[in-house]
């Protein structure tokens, strides 16, 4: 048995409480208005540390205290304005992730760029309200791409969930970060089933006889030398009467093979035999994926909308789509 999730604490709260209601964004600028920094555990502690260093100094007029003091104050400061400016600058940016199916991480590519001549080292990615991090170094005047995975929560097109960008360096003591709400948009696809049954029959259009009477009597466009074994049907008497009026006697045969066996394939809903509309929506997947690997032509029906046959790469997403949104 899977272990329950645990509630989110109540930092993470607060800050998804904040980002829903931030606006969506194409991508983000970093600024002084929208990076926020805040001490850490090490340095509230650091904070205590020096001011008991501050008042033992002052109340036994130690001048080494009293230098000491400054200089690991004087390092905190340097550190805050070091650990702000390691994000102030950045550009974020979230190209459209490619869709997956219900029980299937998302995979989100978020691009970070600038155009400063600095490195920006230690920076952490991650979804909010997620624990797992995605480490990155910025090189200079230089992007580079963090791999972030995200669970959906239920299928469709559904909102990219807040991102975090956050940094400690360069001694720990600050912690500077972001939010950023992508207005980015995902596709989740229903859970194909596995395994499934096979595909319905289709409907068959054409022949597999050979061409009909009336194509016989005409003259076609392609012919070729006879053969031995050709079947007498498919020489073409007129010009084997030209040819022996001639004094040749060449043979020449049709050059036309047999017209294949074409079926339409429709996906029903009906067709399903199952009551649970999820478990239909599984099993249409399913065929839509294999009707598409093995390069049919289908068409789909569903409750209140009909996709009408067709193949191809196109054809697979809108299906899937509607099925999404079924």
């Amino acid at each position: 048995m899977k272990a329950a999730a645990s509630k989110p604490s109540w930092r993470t709260r607060v800050q998804l409480w904040l980002a829903d209601r931030q606006p969506r964004t194409d991508q983000l600028r970093l600024t002084q208005r929208n990076v926020y920094i805040l001490p850490t555990r090490p340095g509230w502690m650091m904070a205590l540390t020096l001011l008991a260093m501050l008042v033992g100094s002052i109340n036994y007029q130690l001048n080494l205290g009293y230098l000491l003091t400054f200089l690991l104050a004087g390092s905190a400061a340097v550190g805050l304005h070091v650990c702000h400016a390691n994000l102030r600058g950045l550009v974020l940016h979230l190209p459209p992730p490619a869709p997956t199916h219900v029980g299937h991480a998302l995979h989100l590519g978020l691009v970070l760029s600038q155009s400063q001549n600095r490195l920006r080292p230690a920076l952490a990615c991650r979804v909010l309200g997620q624990t797992d991090d995605a480490w990155a170094d910025v090189l200079p005047q230089d992007s580079t791409t963090v791999q972030l995975q995200w669970l959906p929560p239920a299928r469709g097109q559904v909102d990219v969930p807040a991102l975090q960008l956050e940094t400690r360096y360069p001694l720990g003591l600050f912690r500077a970060w972001t939010v950023w709400r992508p207005a980015t948009t995902a596709w989740v696809y229903p859970k194909p089933e596995q395994p499934a049954p096979p595909l319905p029959a289709g409907q068959a259009h054409g022949s597999e006889m050979g061409p009909s009477r009336s194509a016989t009597e005409a003259e076609p466009d392609g012919v070729r030398a006879y053969r031995r074994g050709d079947p007498m049907r498919s020489i073409v008497w007129k010009r084997a009467a030209q040819a022996m009026a001639r004094g040749t006697g060449e043979l020449v045969s049709r050059d036309q093979a047999p017209t294949p066996l074409q079926s339409t394939l429709w996906l029903d809903w009906n067709q399903t035999s199952l009551s649970n509309p999820d478990a239909r929506l599984s099993r249409l997947t399913a065929w839509v994926l294999a009707a598409d690997r093995l390069g049919l032509t289908y068409g789909l029906r569903l409750p209140h909308l009909e996709k009408p046959p067709d193949s191809g790469p196109l054809h697979r997403r809108a299906c899937l789509e509607a099925l999404a949104l079924c």
